[in-house]
């Protein structure tokens, strides 16, 4: 047991030292990252002091831009499940070390959505009241202790399988296939859940009839494995060009056809909303105000027409062969992204609230600090995710592993530490 713990540990020094370490490119990266985060983190201590008037909320629209991001970045956790089944249920061997880059930006992903939900919250110092014997988490009565348990769980369901198959690659050995096989069905499972009960939250909210519909739950699920399969596209290619690690263009036209098939089924049911809201001449108000205007209020008319016009040019895209081109693949995952962040944040969050039960309108536009503190909180997810890749990008190559413990890390000795070594 000793001897078990001790090597544990220099694996977790190991991985911790060479997280520090690599070329100008590199460093230049995290400091830019640092660099938002401190930004971030400076307006989020404003807000801390002076309340969530330093943010563009108000009684009228209590939810924002940080609950639009959570949102949308439930889906992208959820996304990783679309390599776990290619991999564990048909066996494909192009995308079987790749899922641990997408296990990673799963627990990326969970570390922003838990950022986002803090916060959003006024008072985050009250946590402790959710917490069973200190107060009273109300499980299963509330849809957010639904959230709570789902979030994270599937935070430590990534993190022990990512943590654990790395640990046996490290070592050289064979992954005991009973302590983590039975983990990975149980994320596939959990994943569909993490998004599902977020669409709950909103459904659940009667006052709030523009979200009152049983297809959001199938919208969410269609939307996210969309754009976190396209978003991991885009990440494969950036460690393929900065570490050559070994990734085939055929791996990535496999996340591609997952990417077709769910924007195909996300713009029919953008479609299917879209006639029930206008075609009986019986729309919400809210429908109205976001697709049209309302009573000369239109701040989020454009912002829903970018997004519908991104989803059907990248959905004609990925249509045509012209999409199996790595240069027009990129340029339509980039408008699924954009289209479906928009489509699910200020396009969902923002007009389920205008007008109000009572018939107000009041418009919200995000304030520099509530900007200020999501762009903090983005690069400390690309932060985090990049140094989940400096640390298991050398084990994956063979080039950090216990054998040649005794020799330095890979960038301490002096030679070039770009991760540039070809597996």
């Amino acid at each position: 047991m000793t001897r078990a713990l001790r090597d544990y540990l220099v694996f977790l020094r190991r991985c911790g030292r060479i997280a520090f370490v690599g070329d100008w490119r590199y460093y230049l990266w995290m400091g830019v990252l640092t660099v938002f985060c401190l930004l971030g983190l400076n307006a989020y201590a404003k807000q801390l002091v002076n309340g969530l008037i330093t943010t563009g909320m108000s009684d009228q629209v209590s939810w924002g831009v940080y609950i639009a991001n959570f949102t949308f970045l439930v889906g992208v956790a959820a996304a990783a499940v679309m390599m776990v089944i290619p991999v564990y249920i048909y066996d494909n061997e192009e995308l079987h070390d790749l899922v641990i880059f997408g296990e990673l930006l799963a627990v990326a992903a969970i570390l922003m959505c838990l950022a986002f939900v803090t916060v959003d919250l006024g008072r985050p110092d009250r946590f402790w009241h959710l917490i069973p014997g200190l107060g009273q988490l109300n499980f299963p009565a509330s849809m957010l202790s639904w959230d709570v348990i789902v979030l994270n769980g599937y935070l430590l369901l990534n993190v022990h399988i990512c943590g654990y198959l790395l640990y046996c690659r490290y070592r050289d050995m064979k992954p005991s296939q009973w302590f983590y096989i039975p983990f990975v069905f149980v994320a596939i499972g959990w994943a569909v859940s993490i998004h599902t009960v977020t669409a709950f939250l909103y459904v659940g909210l009667g006052g709030r009839p523009f979200w009152n519909s049983s297809i959001v739950g199938p919208r969410f699920i269609a939307s996210a494995f969309t754009a976190g399969p396209a978003l991991i596209i885009l990440a494969l290619q950036i460690i393929r060009r900065v570490t050559e690690y070994h990734i085939t263009d055929r791996a990535l036209l496999t996340l591609r056809g997952i990417v077709q098939v769910s924007m195909l089924i996300n713009v029919f049911l953008l479609v299917n909303e879209v006639f029930k809201e206008f075609y009986t001449g019986n729309s919400v108000a809210s429908s109205q105000y976001l697709y049209v205007g309302l009573h000369g209020y239109h701040a989020l008319v454009p912002w829903i027409w970018t997004a519908i016009t991104f989803n059907l040019v990248a959905m004609f895209l990925l249509v045509l062969p012209l999409s199996r081109s790595l240069k027009w693949l990129n340029l339509t995952c980039v408008l699924c992204i954009v289209g479906i962040w928009i489509e699910k944040g200020m396009g969902l969050v923002i007009p389920g609230f205008i007008p109000t039960p009572l018939g107000q309108i009041v418009e919200y536009r995000p304030s520099l600090n509530e900007t200020l503190i999501c762009v903090g909180i983005w690069a400390f997810g690309l932060l985090s995710y990049t140094v989940f890749l400096r640390m298991s990008v050398p084990i994956l190559q063979g080039r950090l592993a216990k054998t040649n413990e005794s020799l330095p890390d890979p960038g301490m000795d002096g030679a070039p530490a770009s991760l540039a070594a070809k597996p």
